[in-house]
């Protein structure tokens, strides 16, 4: 059964117990399932099952015993990898099998790559030798240091059932209410994620905008959090902690975001993990640190080809951020501004692939407002819930159902020949040093580079395309390595999401042609098989060098059987690359044009026809045939009255 419901809270925590034999692992499942130290214990039990009203957290447990020996180890690792807490044993009147957890089981389970949190236990703590005492935490701090991994220490005895329950409730605290995503333990500082999280809510909370909560905030962010409101005692209490542990953490306006902060790092530090997992949770963080994707209404349920733009509500919105942001008002964003509109986010989101990059930026390298939209149309193309979360983090108040809409069927705009798609995405096919990577640069401004750097990966880019009559529509870029076409076109819906794609190649090197135009065939052939056919265009780059011979004689010939425009001259090197896009654009725009028919294709089309008008002639005639019948069955109808 899945430990999670579909809003990604935990429905069930799955503990598995190991350690040597001997340590007294199944009779402390038996102890705590019981509370009775049992006489009888099997070597391994059964999965046990502790009820949801077993702990506070209201959350039932399943304990799974498993067995050391080497004839069990296959299930011993499956275990171990089904795991969401792993208790490790020792038994405390056995100093070896302390010892054997660092010199064994736990690289063991970093050699596995269990990355669940471990709880390590001494088992059998009235068998102890009295002679010979221990401090646990002297003995544990060197081990814990080494192995970050390991959550909570604590010795238990069976037989007396001291601390028994408390293992299997740290165990259940440690899956539920993590520190990891929350605490760094050897900066002793709260994570970058986590900071993050806790100033978007925060600065929620601060309705007033004064750069502290108030006792009134205060009081409302408590009731939101933990539904009981904070006595004003309690609030002067608060706030007198703060002030003596930290320098500006509290103000004359209230508490500020550094002592809101420091609190929860203070819950923290002193075990009260579930303050402030509490507090994130309210306000939808899973436990990631992202928020849930059940807060997150994206439109799932559309065809293949239909795509996710963002609405005027959201572009409008997003304008206002980049004019508040634009404290120099110079119409663009330098990194330091840019970084502090995602500061309540996860991460930034365009530092990495396949945003970094992407889009129209100054020579000084700051974000025009272009690039900024751009970034934006990117990001809802591949991957909508991302960019609604980031919308969400960085203020978007509205209904987040009103941020994102689904646009029409790309086979229903070929129908009604025109489309209202704001967002196209144009896929840039062609062989190697053709030009594609010098298409992209130049249409995000970067100059020319006659250095050769190949493309292995999928890139993109996208920008603002102004069109005649001064429309303006945001044109996505992604170019496809030769080495990648075949994968791509593996996929049947592979061009569904594809409005227009792109051929280059050489104009002056004749195997370039020749291998652009077999690309071109093979888009054409998977666009007729699959139903998803897109326009296409031809683009002879390197117009500044010499054509090789017969070039645009064979270019013409096989656009003209194939039904398309005429193939696109264009010199990136001298610059003249700009009217180009606005082709690409017109072509995504007029959807049922351009669109490349095969001779396959053709007599497919013809054989269609056909049988349509084949079918026509029988229905007319079979129609006709009834007529008649009917006539003349209602002639000897009539004759037969009259007699």
């Amino acid at each position: 059964m899945p430990s999670r419901s579909a809003a990604g809270v935990r429905t069930g925590v799955r503990v598995v117990v190991s350690g040597d034999r001997g340590t007294g692992k199944s009779s402390l499942i038996s102890a705590a399932a019981s509370d009775a130290f049992p006489e009888y214990v099997p070597a391994v039990l059964p999965p046990t099952r502790l009820p949801s009203d077993f702990y506070p957290d209201g959350v039932p447990v399943t304990i799974v015993d498993t067995s050391s020996s080497m004839e069990s180890r296959v299930k011993l690792i499956d275990e171990l990898k089904r795991a969401d807490a792993v208790v490790l044993t020792y038994a405390c009147d056995q100093p070896m099998t302390l010892s054997r957890l660092s010199s064994f089981w736990l690289p063991e389970l970093r050699k596995l790559e269990i990355k669940a949190p471990v709880i390590v236990v001494g088992c059998k703590l009235d068998l102890r030798d009295e002679r010979q005492p221990m401090n646990l935490e002297q003995v544990m701090a060197p081990i814990m240091q080494q192995f970050r991994e390991i959550e909570t220490c604590i010795e238990c005895s069976s037989a007396t059932l001291i601390q028994v329950p408390d293992v299997f409730y740290y165990a259940q605290k440690a899956v539920l209410h993590p520190t990891a995503p929350l605490f760094d333990q050897e900066k002793q500082t709260l994570k970058p994620r986590c900071i993050r999280a806790l100033k978007r809510i925060f600065m929620l909370c601060d309705h007033d905008m004064d750069g502290a909560l108030s006792d009134a905030e205060l009081n409302e962010f408590q009731v939101k959090c933990f539904n009981a409101p904070l006595q004003p005692a309690e609030i002067v209490g608060v706030k007198r902690v703060v002030q003596e542990r930290i320098r500006g953490g509290v103000s004359d306006l209230g508490l500020t975001l550094e002592g809101f902060l420091f609190l929860h790092a203070l819950f923290i530090e002193k075990g009260r993990l579930e303050t402030t997992w509490a507090v994130l949770r309210k306000f939808g963080y899973n436990d990631e640190l992202k928020l849930r994707d059940d807060i997150l209404p994206v439109p799932t349920k559309h065809a293949p080809d239909q795509t996710v733009e963002l609405t005027n509500e959201a572009i409008d919105f997003l304008r206002g951020i980049f004019r508040l942001y634009d404290s120099d008002n110079d119409g663009s964003l330098q990194p330091s501004e840019f970084d502090d509109i995602f500061v309540t986010a996860p991460e930034s989101p365009w530092t990495v692939d396949p945003y970094v990059d992407a889009a129209e930026r100054t020579p000084q390298g700051n974000l025009t407002i272009n690039g900024f939209l751009s970034e934006w149309a990117l990001m809802t193309t591949l991957d909508p819930s991302y960019c609604l979360a980031n919308l969400i983090c960085i203020g978007y108040g509205g209904d987040p159902t009103s941020a994102l809409r689904v646009t029409r069927r790309r086979s229903v705009d070929r129908k009604k020949k025109q489309t209202e798609k704001n967002v196209f995405h144009c896929f840039v096919f062609g062989p190697k040093k053709s030009g594609k990577s010098a298409l992209l640069n130049s249409f995000i401004g970067r100059p020319f580079s006659s250095n050769y750097t190949p493309t292995n990966d999928v890139r993109h880019v996208a920008n603002a395309v102004e069109q005649i009559g001064g429309s303006q529509k945001t044109l996505i870029l992604q170019e496809i390595p030769e080495d990648g076409v075949k994968k791509l076109l593996s996929n049947r819906e592979c061009l569904a999401a594809c409005d227009v794609a792109v051929f280059l190649y050489d104009s002056s090197d004749e195997y370039s042609w020749k291998r652009s135009r077999e690309l071109l065939l093979d888009v054409a052939r998977r666009g007729e098989e699959s139903g998803y056919g897109v326009p296409c265009l031809l683009i002879a780059a390197k117009d500044d060098l010499d054509p090789f011979p017969m070039s645009l004689q064979n270019s013409a010939r096989v656009t003209q059987q194939l039904g398309m425009e005429a193939p696109i001259p264009v010199g990136v090197k001298l610059r003249d690359s700009k009217s180009v896009f606005s082709r690409i654009v017109c072509a995504a725009e007029h959807p049922h044009l351009s669109i490349p028919e095969t001779e396959k294709g053709k007599k497919r089309k013809r054989y269609r026809r056909l049988v349509n008008s084949s079918l026509m002639f029988v229905s007319v005639t079979v129609g006709a045939a009834v007529a008649v019948v009917g006539l003349a069955a209602y002639r000897a109808y009539a004759a037969r009255k009259n007699t």
